[in-house]
C-alpha cells in the first residue's frame, strides 16, 4: 500500500465475481487502487484492459472518467461520491429533508 493507494491484482482466472466484489470492498475504504493485470491474465491487451476496466466500473457504477490505464495497470479512482458501492452519505439526504420541513 502507498499512502491511500491499494494493489490488486488479476491473474489467470481474470476478472471474476469475487474479484469484482474485492475491488467493491476495498472501494469502500480506499479512494484509490492499482489494479495490475499479470501475465498470466487471459486477457493481456490494450482493448481487453479497457474491456475490463470498463467492467469494473459498471459494476461500481462509476463513469468512465474513474479509471485511467497506464501500461497492463488499471488506476481505479473514487471521484466526489460513490453511487452504488455503499459509500453515499444517507445522513446529507436526511439533513435535506428536515430543512425542507
Amino acid at each position: 500500500m502507498i499512502g491511500n493507494v491499494i494493489k490488486f491484482q488479476i491473474g489467470k482466472n481474470g476478472l471474476t465475481e469475487n474479484s469484482l466484489q474485492a475491488i467493491e470492498n476495498l472501494m469502500k475504504h480506499y479512494r484509490q487502487i492499482r489494479i495490475s493485470v499479470l501475465k498470466s491474465a487471459e486477457a493481456r491487451n490494450k482493448q481487453e484492459m479497457v474491456v475490463i476496466a470498463e467492467k469494473i466500473c459498471s459494476h461500481l457504477g462509476f463513469t468512465r472518467d474513474a479509471y485511467r490505464i497506464i501500461g497492463f495497470t488499471i488506476i481505479l479512482t473514487r471521484l466526489g461520491k460513490a453511487k452504488s458501492v455503499g459509500l453515499k452519505n444517507e445522513d446529507n439526504s436526511n439533513n435535506k429533508k428536515a430543512k425542507k420541513q
